[in-house]
């Protein structure tokens, strides 16, 4: 549940250099594509070229295993996404018609989104995407692909994936909805994601609860890996994903590149955790999962690094199972300065900060946070990925053995390049004084919140002796992110940070307040169509923060939406009180989750994080149509093409840009579709 997504603009930041990619290739375009409410870009990987082969081929391998669990997040996805794929991509290749007819080109964009979302579902209201083009269109093209092409035995089956694809693309009330929050119902049979067959919510609850182990101080992170199934008698049992269970087919080339890349390892500790990640995908085993995650966030000296498994559980209605992701990536010496200052200083945050004493954890372990450069995306991390992140996941591995953060520098780097002169703040921000604080300072305070929130504040905090760590159901991711981003604002404004020579001006948090606040309570109800309620996590989240603060601050009018020409604006008149009313939120919510206190998590949700206001929502979805600015940005990856000596053995890698995003996405499903086929 710890990561950050979201969208940054212009600045400049202290502590490393945040202009590297200007500097070296100033003509790098960023921009790739553009449809629907997206935006691919592609970033840079500035370093690449004067690392050593050891690491370069490492990260080769590495890379290569991230690309071979594509399959994987499509299926977890939708039980009907690879099939999906496979027509929409016939369909796109073989098509001879007329390519500037309305059809083709609804078509053309359709194939676009369902790639950028890893299915037919969007990647963040997950709602099911809506055709342009016509059923009949659809049928006719789907007329020229064979049987076998299919993967289909006979016609008999052939027809059957037809008619089960038809369905699943233009039937509106069919698997509308990827991941369902809606408390009031069954979050499981609400929701289409492919976790879960045939049971309900409250035999999932039932069959989990009867597995875990009162007050065990180590507990297994339950269904992270399985799958959850009712048979045709009734019996409900786990389908793991191991090499000789679920997914296996993916799994068995992700263990050779792991074994690959272990045999290049940096250095024995990095070679014990992949070996011990490698027996967990062999045998599916969570113990073996814990104790490869124990040894990766003890590691701090390996410059090259990675993500690879069944991680973030955001695709689980109840928070439990992981939708398979990887990244691959090498420590920024230069930034990491800043995000180890941070880790160093992890106690003085921790004892200071504005949760009761008994929450606080007494001495805090094996902090480490570094500062990277992304060199692949996969899984649920692409196209769409965060910024940073915060693992492992598992409340007490933190405890007692630390985690480690990371902040994403080049993917950071691209979103900020990639927005430059877009007239947001023109348009949003409230005055010129505020504008020229956050042109200033933004960028920086950014980085640092990203930096606070996965470092320390997923980091902070403990659990009360004998508290479930799923008890918060379906909101604890969101409850999760809150208290991150809250611990994240709330030290943004301490002198502590000047004092340690992070920043240098007592006032640059102001610019990430107003933003956060302008965010939650306005301008990311942009990504929402009208008439619908925030269903993403991160969002609810920030809506919570703001609307919450909103609500507390009217009778000291620190925070107001007030009228200007006719339009909606933040104004914050007491930076000071809106950190103290921070302060006061992330108390209420670390004591939620210390105590597993559900009524009083779902009560703060559903009051602050999930309805809109339609007029403001109006107004908003008006004022960023004259912008052009897409709600959402995703990636496409480089590409690494190894140079071999006449022994076989690589020379050097490779790494180019020039990839563009149909290319790439169809290269993939050429390449790596161990299920798909």
């Amino acid at each position: 549940m710890n990561n950050v997504k979201t969208i940054l603009t212009g600045g400049a930041l202290l502590l490393g250099s945040l202009t590297t990619m200007a500097k070296e290739n100033p003509n790098f375009d960023y921009k790739v594509d553009r449809f629907a409410d997206i935006e691919v870009l592609r970033y840079e990987v500035p370093g690449f070229d004067q690392l050593t082969l050891q690491q370069k081929e490492m990260l080769y391998y590495l890379s290569e295993a991230a690309q071979w669990g594509r399959d994987i997040i499509w299926d977890q996805n939708g039980k009907n996404n690879l099939k999906l794929r496979l027509i929409l991509e016939k369909i796109y290749q073989k098509y001879d018609g007329d390519r500037d007819s309305k059809d083709w080109k609804a078509f053309e964009k359709y194939m676009k989104q369902v790639w950028f979302g890893n299915g037919p579902h969007h990647h963040y209201s997950n709602d099911k995407f809506v055709p342009e083009f016509s059923q009949e269109f659809f049928e006719d093209r789907v007329k020229g692909i064979c049987t076998r092409c299919m993967g289909a035995s006979d016609d008999k089956e052939r027809d059957a994936i037809v008619a089960e694809i038809t369905r699943y693309i233009f039937d509106p009330s069919y698997m509308p909805k990827k991941v369902s929050l809606d408390s009031t119902g069954d979050v499981i049979t609400a929701s289409s994601v492919n976790l879960y067959d045939g049971v309900t919510q409250e035999e999932v609850e039932a069959y989990f609860a009867a597995k875990k182990k009162v007050d065990d101080p180590t507990p297994i992170s339950y269904g992270l890996n399985s799958k959850l199934v009712k048979d045709a008698r009734g019996n409900i049992h786990e389908e793991t994903y191991c090499l000789n269970g679920l997914y296996g087919d993916a799994i068995r080339h992700i263990i050779y590149w792991l074994d690959k890349a272990k045999g290049v390892a940096e250095n024995d500790a990095q070679r014990a955790y992949i070996t011990k990640l490698i027996d967990y995908y062999i045998t599916g085993d969570l113990r073996l999962f814990d104790e490869y995650s124990i040894l990766w966030a003890e590691d701090s000296d390996s410059d090259v690094d990675f993500v690879n498994g069944f991680i973030e559980s955001y695709n689980d209605p109840l928070g439990m199972t992981g939708s398979w992701e990887s990244y691959v990536n090498f420590r920024n010496r230069e930034s990491t300065k800043r995000t180890k200052i941070i880790s160093d200083n992890a106690q003085w945050f921790e004892d200071n900060a504005p949760i009761d004493a008994q929450y606080r954890k007494p001495h805090v372990k094996g902090i480490s946070a570094k500062a990277i450069n992304a060199v692949m995306l996969a899984g649920d991390a692409y196209p769409a990925t965060a910024i940073g992140i915060n693992l492992p996941n598992a409340d007490w591995i933190r405890a007692q053995h630390g985690s480690k953060s990371v902040t994403i520098e080049n993917i950071t780097e691209a979103y900020a390049e990639a927005s430059k002169g877009n007239g947001f703040r023109e348009e949003f921000v409230i005055d010129a004084p505020t504008r020229a604080l956050m042109d200033k300072y933004l960028y920086q305070t950014d980085m640092l919140h990203t930096d606070l929130h996965e470092c320390l504040g997923h980091a902070s905090g403990q659990l009360a002796p004998g508290t479930d760590p799923d008890a918060l159901k379906e909101n604890g991711s969101t409850l999760e992110e809150a208290r991150a981003d809250l611990f994240a604002l709330y030290y943004l404004a301490d002198p502590k940070l000047v004092e340690l020579g992070i920043i240098s001006d007592p006032e640059a948090y102001k610019a990430e307040y107003y933003q956060q606040m302008m965010n939650g309570l306005m301008t990311q109800l942009n990504r929402i169509e009208p008439g619908n309620d925030v269903e993403e996590a991160h969002m609810r989240n920030r809506q919570l923060i703001a609307a919450w603060t909103l609500d507390h601050a009217k009778k000291s009018k620190a925070v107001q939406l007030v009228k200007k020409g006719g339009k909606t604006y933040l104004k914050i008149n007491d930076y000071n009180e809106l950190r103290n009313l921070f302060g006061q939120l992330l108390k209420e919510i670390q004591r939620i989750k210390s105590t597993g206190d559900y009524a009083a998590g779902n009560a703060l949700v559903q009051k602050y994080a999930v309805k809109v206001d339609p007029k403001l929502h109006k107004e908003v979805l008006q004022r960023y149509s004259t912008l052009d600015i897409p709600p959402y940005r995703g990636f496409v990856n480089p590409v690494y093409v190894p140079e071999y000596d006449a022994e076989g053995n690589i020379t050097d890698v490779k790494v180019t840009y020039n990839e563009s995003y149909p290319d790439q996405m169809l290269r993939l499903s050429r390449n790596y579709s161990a299920l798909g086929k």
